[in-house]
């Protein structure tokens, strides 16, 4: 593992040094040598149990006035920066609002203390009292009147420089970044304002559902019976029941059935697992918002979907436009296309009119696969999943998928050979599903054995649930459902490039 690292010698600095790993094991050494003689040789232990922090660095700065400068502030933080002069020295620490610059004296601080300021490094965090005033050069700075050392760190951080608001030699590895995620926060101020933006957006998404009286629930992530989804699932075995069990790939099983229960209007937002490859926008733990309303259909979920991410991109970004390359316009309200009608416009096939054979050699032609036997409607949904997707730059609610895509939603009553369902698409990707939820207990069973009977050719197609149908058995009112991918909303949101960007520990093959 490479580290820009920084050595500290006397009054001396020298940055910049690439440390290989037989460099990093010295200087761990070293400051494990530091900590014996700062606790047995000065007294003083490395690691205490508290600090009192009143303040922060950005209300210190923004609020700096220089009519008050007798007014004493307490702040703790790492160390990213020491210039020492001798008897004084100037050094930076990061709180969790930014940096600030600290002036530590031995005149003002006793010698005792300035002699375990002198032999800290980069990367130690400390506590500081002390008044704020301007520096000769006009940066604020809090002049210390007492400093304690609260943890002493063993092993170094990368040094990163910073111009223009670029940063240069930090971690160029995003494998690196990814896998040493604490490191990458410290030194990379963008990538914790990424994960601060995604907290506020859950908490918003939350906030708009509460204030619909939805009920946030928890349902479980080991189940019996994996489904609503196509996906492959990962499977544990639990000892004491001696009982194969999977981690779910969707939340909706159980939400359905407390609608079931009159639980009218709930949601979760929860990590699910699907068996499945990694790219920009998949990886295997991802989170999922999922939420069921009674006496609603498929229309009512456009509308609430539109509401979420409309005035989640205002709180965040104080706009409904977001840069990802192309510039995408959240504005409601947004466009309808059906599937037939989409495959026409833009890619020139009038699917209602093709033959079998028409239809499975455009499948080939365009390089898609159909797993088992010919279906028509499995036949269509592919051919607009290869052709149309990727075009749909701009939010496109894409509705009436062919009845054979899913056994969980309603069919339309204009014409039943399509659903009512929407798939909401922007910049190429899918970020929500939805349906009016099918609650015929006897069409439910049928479809969702079918399903089961895909087995053989599809593996994801997941297995019969007589538990759940037993639930649909009871009664469920007319409902309508909604899922959309968390972590892709704050991809979008943060203009972030990939899915891992967005996930703070986000699955990877162990080195």
């Amino acid at each position: 593992m490479l580290f820009e690292g920084f050595v500290q010698k006397g009054t001396q600095t020298r940055s910049a040094l690439v440390i290989n790993m037989e460099d990093s094991n010295n200087l761990i050494q070293i400051r494990k040598n530091k900590i014996a003689e700062i606790r047995d040789v000065m007294g003083i232990n490395p690691f205490p149990y508290k600090f009192d922090v009143s303040d922060y660095s950005k209300n210190i700065i923004e609020n700096f006035n220089e009519g008050n400068e007798e007014k004493e502030v307490s702040v703790a933080g790492r160390i990213m920066a020491i210039r020492a002069m001798g008897k004084a020295s100037f050094c930076s620490i990061q709180d969790k609002e930014g940096r600030i610059q600290l002036y530590i004296s031995e005149k003002n601080i006793g010698e005792k203390e300035y002699a375990v300021f002198k032999i800290l490094d980069i990367g130690d965090i400390i506590g500081v009292r002390g008044n704020v005033q301007k520096t000769k050069t006009g940066e604020i700075t809090i002049f210390a009147s007492s400093f304690s050392l609260l943890t002493k760190s063993i092993r170094p951080i990368p040094i990163v420089k910073e111009k223009d608001g670029e940063l240069f030699d930090s971690f160029a590895d995003k494998e690196l970044r990814y896998r040493n995620r604490h490191v990458d926060l410290i030194v990379s101020p963008s990538v914790k304002e990424t994960f601060v933006k995604r907290i506020k957006i859950i908490r918003q998404i939350k906030q708009i559902l509460d204030e619909k009286d939805f009920y946030e629930v928890e349902t479980p992530i080991l189940q019996p019976i994996y489904g609503g989804a196509a996906a492959s699932p990962f499977t544990t075995h639990h000892n004491a029941l001696d009982m194969k069990l999977y981690m779910r790939i969707s939340l909706e099983p159980y939400l359905k059935r407390l609608i079931v229960g009159g639980f009218d209007r709930v949601y979760e937002i929860g990590k699910c697992f699907r068996n499945e490859g990694i790219d920009r926008m998949h990886n295997p733990e991802f989170t999922l918002l999922e939420l069921y309303q009674s006496y609603a259909d498929y229309e009512d979920m456009m509308r609430i979907t539109e509401e979420i991410f409309e005035r989640t991109a205002l709180a965040i970004n104080g706009s409904t436009k977001v840069n990802v390359g192309t510039e995408i316009d959240l504005k409601t309200p947004w466009r309808r296309l059906k599937v037939v009608d989409g495959l026409k416009e833009m890619a020139g096939l009038d699917v209602m009119n093709m033959s079998d054979d028409e239809l499975a050699g455009a499948v080939k032609k365009n390089g898609g696969e159909l797993k088992g036997n010919f279906n028509r409607g499995l036949a269509i949904a592919e051919l607009f999943e290869l052709l149309i997707e990727d075009k749909l730059i701009q939010p496109t609610f894409v509705t009436h998928q062919p009845v054979e895509t899913t056994p969980l939603c309603k069919p339309d009553y204009e014409d039943e050979r399509f659903l009512q369902r929407f798939e909401l698409f922007i910049n190429g990707s899918e970020f929500a599903n939805a349906y009016s939820e099918s609650n015929d207990p006897v069409f439910q069973r049928k479809t969702l054995y079918e399903q089961s009977l895909r087995r053989d050719v599809d593996e994801e197609a997941p297995p019969m649930d007589e538990n759940f149908v037993q639930a649909i058995e009871t009664g469920m009112p007319p409902s309508g459902g909604l899922g959309i991918g968390i972590d892709r909303l704050v991809l979008l949101l943060t203009g972030e490039p990939s899915i891992r960007d967005v996930l703070l520990f986000p699955t990877m093959k162990p080195e």
